[in-house]
């Protein structure tokens, strides 16, 4: 699978970008356990051209993460054309537009899945978009607005001929937010396509190294990507890699590994954003690689009010002297966040 230059191999597995969750730190956890690709935070296009510092920092990159996505949303067509100038001068491999969130105050004022309810300016955004920028753009969107519109067919078909370097689709409509089970039925006619030529990524519910395999083999996508379950679980692309190759289901890690993890993970925050930022920003974190663990909620409430880093290390190293021989193959993290 290639976009633009950039060869990702056979079976990518990508992780799907994520708002408040997608930080540099996360995606650094995730290259480290084998994401082949990722995308930050979706990052609004009025907030980069008004130079607003928190659309700002989000333009922050490594080149340990590479090939790395910058992401961005909005609903006209002058600001997001600057504010893909403005992503793509940080450099970013891809330039990634957001045509899939279905949050209301994203999607009600028209952009992210919103657009789908306007083609012709989704095009043309698009359009303007590919020939403003040099590097390899790409979109991520969904089935359709509702079950009335599920329109994708059509859409691949036209944001291709305007000259997207990939596309990855999300199996469900903007109606149905995150309810259900995804679809891929669509994403296969997709990517099965003669017409298609452009790498289909599919989205949606994979949650473990046996459903990657089944899209795969079943729809023939070129990539999966990985959202809600990479949330206090980013050794989740180990398993899958593992299982494609293999056919082998790796066991959960052990609370004595997940303690190291999560340490590793807080001082990349820290080091990234110092230590005031590095530690709040890490509290949506720190309880997710512990859940399931009994009678916790004593040391859960102490990993998400701690704001001394040095305090903090030690608490999470208590969790391995307590829980250290706790059976953790049921501890699964339920998929609490939402892919854009």
């Amino acid at each position: 699978m290639r976009i633009g230059d950039i060869d990702l191999g056979e079976r990518a597995l990508f992780l799907a970008p994520m708002e408040d969750v997608t930080d540099p730190s996360f995606r650094y956890m995730c290259k480290l356990f084998g994401a082949d690709m990722v995308t930050t935070e979706f990052i609004s296009s009025d907030g980069l051209i008004r130079d607003a510092w928190k659309s700002r920092a989000k333009l922050a990159i490594s080149d340990f993460e590479r090939p790395v996505g910058i992401q961005i949303y909005g609903n006209q067509i002058e600001p997001m054309v600057e504010a893909a100038r403005i992503a793509a001068s940080a450099n970013p491999d891809v330039v990634d537009i957001n045509f899939g969130c279905p949050m209301k105050k994203i999607a009600g004022r028209g952009a992210g899945s919103g657009m789908m309810r306007d083609v012709p300016l989704m095009v043309e955004m698009t359009r303007q978009i590919v020939q403003a920028v040099d590097k390899p753009v790409t979109v991520k969107t969904r089935l359709g607005w509702d079950d009335e519109s599920k329109n994708i067919e059509e859409i691949a078909l036209r944001l291709q001929d305007v000259g997207i370097a990939a596309l990855t689709i999300h199996g469900r409509t903007r109606a149905q937010l995150y309810r259900g089970e995804a679809d891929w039925t669509l994403i296969g006619k997709v990517k099965n396509n003669p017409q298609i030529h452009i790498p289909i990524i599919g989205n949606g519910d994979i949650d473990s190294g046996v459903k990657a395999k089944e899209m795969f083999d079943r729809y023939g996508v070129d990539a999966v990507m990985i959202g809600r379950a990479t949330y206090g679980r980013p050794w989740i692309f180990r398993e899958v890699k593992h299982y494609l190759q293999t056919g082998e289901v790796l066991p959960q890690p052990s609370v004595t590994e997940r303690v190291a993890i999560a340490k590793q993970h807080l001082a990349k925050s820290i080091e990234i954003k110092g230590e005031r930022v590095g530690v709040l920003e890490m509290r949506r974190h720190l309880s997710n690689y512990f859940k399931g663990l009994p009678n916790f909620k004593e040391t859960r409430l102490r990993l998400v009010t701690e704001n001394d880093p040095v305090v903090l290390q030690q608490v999470i190293s208590s969790i391995a002297e307590r829980w250290g021989d706790y059976d953790v193959s049921g501890c699964v993290p339920p998929s609490l966040s939402h892919d854009i």
